[in-house]
């Protein structure tokens, strides 16, 4: 029996419909999502080669998810950040910054609440990286990777600790790891082995001024510049000037600490991890990484936090959020520390290095990094 025409209509409706809806389907639908991450963070070349040509790829092949890496200075980042907003086109799914970078866009109310997507399982943070990430009433970011400065001990200088001071009170970062336990260590060690055994890069290059900036005066003061001049600034420089007796008087020609460990005319060293990695790479089992010690106001110190954030507006915000979660990952962070010497955010990444000379590095930068003062 022939289709009337209002029935051949019909189906050629039909059909229609279900090409169309197979189209978007197959098409649109399940097309792998593109995200744009913008960083401020491994833009040298060595480092954005890595980023493209090892840790981007294995994310694409796992997630089904391509990623448009963008290097950007800082200032570029703060102007497009602002102008998207502005223009509520926000075109940027994920963005790598420093924590200062991020508070001021949190500031500004531009980043998601990370809240809203759910704890990251198989990872902990140190507790100061999470208070740090925890700004203007919402998760700002997630910690990524972190640098910082340390001491190095040769081994050889346990043997001289002072009375009260044991090895695993300076490797564990105790509260009897003080600048007086320093000092009395330093004073010990000249006394028995004829010559002071304590240095730092006090040379023109050098970077003794962070050291006094961001360790002792926050150690003795309890701030980096509002009590600059106090009282307890004074305690603090009359400590230096004590200390300063025991020092290595070549400090004032010493840019980075890695060569006079290696030559032995120190046994305790404070500097930049990258400043002193050579002496651990070259010889890790004689030098160990520790926190550095406490004052009477706390533990000062330095830390760089770069975070990973979502935009607010940002497009495939799901698709952003799994990428985070890859660069998190203990044994991505552990990748990214032994091709460009980042330090994981995490604890678990830090359990996962390989033994040697970034292990020792890295355990020595989360003992500081995880010290309750």
């Amino acid at each position: 029996m022939p289709l009337g025409k209002k029935t051949l209509i019909i189906v050629a409706a039909i059909v229609i419909i279900a090409i169309i809806a197979a189209y978007y389907y197959f098409f649109i639908l399940t097309k792998p999502a593109k995200i744009l991450w913008a960083s401020t963070q491994l833009c040298p070349t060595k480092e954005r080669a890595f980023v493209e040509g090892e840790l981007l790829p294995a994310f694409k092949e796992e997630k089904g998810i391509e990623v448009e890496f963008v290097p950007i200075s800082y200032e570029d980042l703060a102007t497009r950040m602002e102008a998207e907003m502005k223009a509520k086109k926000v075109t940027i799914s994920v963005v790598a910054e420093l924590h200062g970078g991020l508070d001021l866009f949190a500031s500004k109310q531009y980043l998601e609440d990370l809240t809203k997507f759910g704890a990251l399982s198989g990872r902990t943070f140190p507790e100061i990286l999470e208070k740090y990430s925890k700004i203007h009433g919402i998760k700002a970011y997630i910690p990524w990777l972190t640098a910082t400065y340390v001491m190095v001990v040769n081994k050889k200088a346990f043997q001289y600790l002072p009375e009260g001071l044991t090895e695993q009170d300076v490797i564990e970062g105790t509260d009897k790891w003080t600048y007086d336990a320093l000092l009395e260590w330093a004073k010990k060690l000249q006394e028995e082995t004829g010559s002071p055994k304590l240095g730092f890069p006090v040379a023109p290059k050098g970077l003794f001024h962070r050291f006094l900036h961001g360790y002792l005066y926050p150690s003795y003061t309890g701030a980096q510049v509002k009590n600059f001049a106090s009282d307890d600034a004074v305690r603090m420089w009359n400590y230096l000037k004590e200390l300063w007796q025991y020092v290595n008087p070549s400090s004032t020609t010493w840019d980075a600490m890695a060569e006079p460990l290696l030559k032995e005319e120190v046994w305790i060293a404070w500097d930049h991890t990258a400043r002193i990695k050579d002496a651990i790479v070259q010889k890790p089992d004689q030098f160990v990484v520790v926190p550095v010690p406490r004052g009477p106001k706390g533990r000062g110190f330095i830390l760089v936090v770069v975070g990973l954030a979502i935009p607010k507006n940002a497009p495939n915000k799901e698709a952003a959020w799994k990428l985070i979660e890859y660069l998190t990952r203990p044994e991505v962070q552990v990748k990214i520390l032994e091709k460009v010497g980042f330090f994981p955010s995490t604890n678990e990444a830090v359990g996962k290095i390989p033994s040697g000379s970034l292990k020792i590095m890295a355990t020595g930068v989360n003992k500081q990094v995880s010290s309750k003062d």
